[in-house]
C-alpha cells in the first residue's frame, strides 16, 4: 500500500493534515474517512479500513480534523459547523486530485458529521457509520459537569480521553441546533451502520435510531464486544473486514485485469500484528482471510497455520478435480469430502532414499452416490492428477526479492 502525505486548506485557510492511502494495483474507487470527537486520522480503526479498503483497490483519505492531530487552527474554535465544512474541503482535496469519494465513512461524531453533509457529497454513493449518534448534541453528555462554566464564562477546559481540551460556549451553541433526522430521512445513498451494544460512549439507541430512520438500502451490524474507539486489533479488523465485504455491493469495483504470467492474480500477505503472528492474506482484489498459528505456538488462532493453507489447497484442489471427472463422465457422484492432515514422515516411509524428514500429507476421501467398484477406483486414480498434488510432489522453485 502506498501511503501520500498531504495538506490541504479548510475554509478557514487553516492546512489540514491528510493521509491518501493507495492501492498498489489499479484504483477501482475512493472513501473518505472522518474520525471520531477529538481522536485524529491514526487511530487504529481508520489505519486498519483504510489498509483493508486500498488492499481491495479502494483509495481512502483519512485527515485530522481543525485543531486535532497535524493540522492546524485551534481546536476551541471548532464545532460541529466547521467539522461539516472540513469534509467537504477534504471532499474537494480528494476531487482535485482525481478521487472522487464514492464512500463515505464516519466514526462517533465523525458518522454524525458525514450524514450530515452527505447529500452535499454528490459523487457518493454508500455510507458506513461506526458508533455514531442520532443527535450530534450528544456529545454534550461527556463533560455536562463543566456546562455551566461554560455558559457562564463563555468556556473552560474539559478532559476527554485523558486529553486536556477547551470547550467554548459557540460550540454548545452550534452543536445543539443540528439534528440528522431529515438528513438520515433523505438520504439516498446505501446506508451501513456498525455499533457495539456495549458501547459505553454512544449508546446502540443511536444506532437503532440512524436505521429505522433511513430507508433502503440500509443494513444494520453489531459490533459485538468492541469499545467505542474499536481499538483491540481483531474488533479493528472485524470492522474493516465487514465494510470492505458490503461496499462491493454498492459500489462499481471490478476486478482489474491480473498480471502476466499470474492468472489468479497477486497473493499478498500483510503483518497484522506485529506481537504475535495475524497475517492479512489477500487473495486478489476480492478474496481475503486471515493466517494465524495456534495459541500453543505463541499466536492468536484467529486464521489457519501456513500448513493448514496448504492442506486446504490440497484438499479443495482434490474435491474440484474429482467432480470434474465425475460431472464429465456422467457418473452419480453425489458428494465429495477430503481430510487432510500434515505430518513430518522420514523420507523412506515416504518412499525415498534418505533418512531426512519431510512433510507427508494424509488425504482420506469419501465419495458419496451410487458409484460403482470400478467408477470409486477411477475417481481415486483421478484424484493423485490434482495440479496442487502434482505441485507437491515434484521439485519446486521459489525466487525471492527484496524491493525495499
Amino acid at each position: 500500500m502506498v501511503v501520500e502525505k498531504f495538506t490541504f486548506a479548510n475554509q478557514d485557510g487553516h492546512q489540514l493534515a491528510a493521509r491518501l492511502d493507495l492501492p498498489e494495483g489499479p484504483h477501482l474507487a475512493s472513501a473518505l474517512f472522518a474520525h471520531c470527537f477529538t481522536c485524529s486520522k491514526d487511530i487504529l480503526a481508520a489505519k486498519r479500513i483504510a489498509q483493508r479498503l486500498a488492499a481491495q483497490g479502494i483509495a481512502v483519505l483519512r485527515f485530522d480534523f481543525t485543531g486535532l492531530g497535524h493540522s492546524g487552527g485551534e481546536f476551541s474554535n471548532t464545532n460541529f459547523s466547521t467539522n461539516m465544512l472540513d469534509l467537504l474541503a477534504a471532499t474537494q482535496a480528494m476531487t482535485e486530485r482525481g478521487f472522487p469519494p464514492s464512500l463515505l465513512i464516519g466514526h462517533s461524531l465523525g458518522g454524525a458529521a458525514v450524514l450530515a453533509v452527505a447529500d452535499q457529497i454528490k459523487s457518493a454513493k454508500a455510507i458506513v457509520t461506526i458508533g455514531a449518534p442520532f443527535e450530534p448534541a450528544n456529545v454534550i453528555e461527556h463533560f455536562t459537569e463543566k456546562h455551566a462554566e461554560i455558559v457562564e464564562y463563555g468556556s473552560a477546559e474539559v478532559r476527554l480521553g485523558g486529553r486536556p481540551f477547551t470547550i467554548r460556549d459557540s460550540f454548545l451553541k452550534d452543536i445543539s441546533t443540528h439534528k440528522l433526522r431529515e438528513a438520515v430521512a433523505t438520504l439516498g445513498k446505501a446506508l451501513l451502520v456498525l455499533h457495539a451494544p456495549r458501547d459505553e460512549i454512544v449508546s446502540i439507541d443511536n444506532a437503532a435510531k440512524i436505521f429505522m430512520t433511513a430507508k433502503h438500502p440500509k443494513s444494520f451490524i453489531t459490533l459485538d464486544d468492541a469499545d467505542h474507539l474499536i481499538s483491540r486489533v481483531n474488533d479493528a479488523e472485524y470492522t474493516a473486514e465487514v465494510i470492505s465485504s458490503w461496499v462491493s455491493r454498492y459500489l462499481d469495483i471490478r476486478p482489474p485485469a491480473p498480471p502476466p504470467g499470474a492468472p489468479e492474480g497477486i497473493t499478498r500477505v500483510r503483518e497484522v500484528d506485529p506481537l504475535g503472528f495475524l497475517q492479512d492474506v489477500m487473495s486478489g482484489p476480492y478474496h481475503h482471510t486471515l493466517a494465524d498459528e495456534p495459541k500453543a505456538y505463541g499466536g492468536g488462532n484467529k486464521g489457519m497455520s501456513p500448513y493448514g493453507f496448504v492442506s486446504a489447497g490440497l484438499g479443495a484442489c482434490t474435491s474440484m478435480t474429482i467432480r470434474m471427472y465425475a460431472r464429465r463422465k456422467g457418473w452419480p457422484l453425489d458428494h465429495v469430502r477430503v481430510d487432510v492432515s500434515h505430518e513430518k514422515v522420514h523420507a523412506q516411509d515416504a518412499g525415498g532414499n534418505s533418512g531426512e524428514r519431510i512433510d507427508g500429507f494424509k488425504r482420506e476421501i469419501t465419495l458419496e452416490g451410487d458409484l460403482t467398484a470400478d467408477q470409486r477406483q477411477k475417481l481415486l486414480e483421478i484424484a493423485d492428477k490434482c495440479p496442487v498434488h502434482r505441485t507437491l510432489e515434484r521439485a519446486n522453485q521459489v525466487t525471492t526479492i527484496l524491493t525495499k
